[in-house]
């Protein structure tokens, strides 16, 4: 049973949210608030597994609210539940695992709950999603459609996020996954991996060119063809670490 708290400025938009959330016999509503300041303490004391979360609230943001909980330990998984779907790209790199639109729809909200629940599996014992361990064995669990598929961690040659979808690239394969970057980011944590853009994360082992690029940018020529662009604010760590 996931423990839930909602931050909505409509009272009925909370009272529908709880009912299908009720009706899904999953998840338990600890609380609910129309604000942020109260919404961070209640979500400090009372630890819940998911918030879901408006984004335009009366006098707040519910992306600045979003920020705040990253930095919990643990950190809540967020799920945006909001009119707006112009923020979804920017939801999505805040971390949320998935973004819902009102009116809400009790099928859609299942969705959501089997996907939270499919991520969890693929961490460690602990919930919430954002503190799952990256692989000890050379592999990470990725979510593909609706199955859980395992790849080799050597065998990846970048990770792309494009408009809050992520696909990884091997040799011979691209996979479309549900995890964001933020997420498999996290997952990848003292590998052999690099961010060299806002979009990108790449192998080291995999980049066989430097390409020198305008605005002192880089392309990095990678080992199945592909160019992936260095952004100048990762420039310096690149350097860094290749040594050049």
């Amino acid at each position: 049973m996931f423990k839930a708290y909602i931050v909505d400025d409509e009272p009925l938009a909370r009272d529908e949210l709880k009912y299908l959330l009720a009706r899904s016999k999953q998840v338990i509503a600890l609380g609910e608030s129309d604000n942020v300041e109260e919404a961070i303490a209640d979500i400090i004391e009372l630890k819940p597994d998911l918030v879901f979360l408006d984004i335009e609230l009366d006098e707040d943001s519910g992306l600045d609210l979003a920020k705040k909980l990253e930095k919990l330990k643990p950190a809540p998984a967020i799920v945006f539940a909001t009119a707006y779907d112009e923020f979804a790209l920017k939801a999505f790199e805040l971390n949320a695992v998935d973004y819902i639109l009102k009116p809400f729809d009790e099928e859609r909200i299942g969705k959501t709950l089997e996907k939270i629940k499919r991520m969890q599996k693929m961490g460690d014992q602990d919930f919430p999603i954002s503190s799952m361990k990256n692989s000890q064995n050379g592999k990470i669990a990725v979510l593909v459609d609706e199955r859980i598929i395992l790849l080799t961690i050597d065998d990846i040659v970048y990770l792309e996020s494009s408009e809050g979808k992520c696909t990884i690239e091997t040799m011979d394969q691209k996979h479309k996954v549900s995890e964001t970057l933020v997420v498999l980011e996290k997952k990848l944590t003292n590998t052999k991996f690099l961010r060299v853009h806002r979009s990108f994360i790449v192998n080291i082992d995999f980049i066989v060119e430097i390409e020198p690029w305008f605005n002192s940018t880089y392309n990095l020529i990678m080992k199945n063809g592909s160019k992936v662009p260095v952004s100048r604010t990762y420039v310096k760590g690149l350097r860094h670490i290749l040594g050049f």
